[in-house]
């Protein structure tokens, strides 16, 4: 595992177009690359489930632990990665953390994913040979 640490990307100004809109230039691949590859993890794409799909939007570090067969510091590791990429946030409250989703992120993955509403896609040149 690499020990890169990965930064939360810019602020709600920052802006991605959508990738059938145009393309990304390289200092924002870079920084999407970033986002991915923490999301790129099995145990932190699940823990990113758990954490958004909680009913009230938060959820203690003592109810997702028990869900993984790792230790506790290991899944503090995957929620401090997801933290730096800025799809989490938490808070001390007394011996526990308590981790919610942050949308604005999760929300600028979707824009820069989607396709523009009404939208047709780009149309496939015909492949050599193919019948018609």
């Amino acid at each position: 595992m690499s020990k890169q640490e990965v930064e939360v990307l810019g602020g709600a100004d920052a802006c991605c177009p959508g990738l059938l809109t145009a393309p990304l230039d390289a200092d924002q691949a870079v920084e999407l690359a970033k986002v991915f590859k923490a999301l790129g993890d099995p145990i932190r794409l699940r823990l990113l489930s758990m954490i958004a799909s909680r009913a009230g939007g938060e959820v203690c570090v003592c109810d997702l632990t028990p869900a993984f067969d790792l230790s506790q510091p290991t899944i503090s590791h995957h929620l401090k990665l997801l933290r730096q990429a800025g799809l989490i946030d938490c808070e001390r409250r007394g011996t526990w953390v308590y981790y919610w989703l942050l949308p604005e992120m999760t929300d600028r993955l979707a824009g820069i994913l989607a396709r523009p509403a009404g939208q047709p896609l780009p149309e496939r040149p015909a492949e050599a040979g193919a019948a018609s």
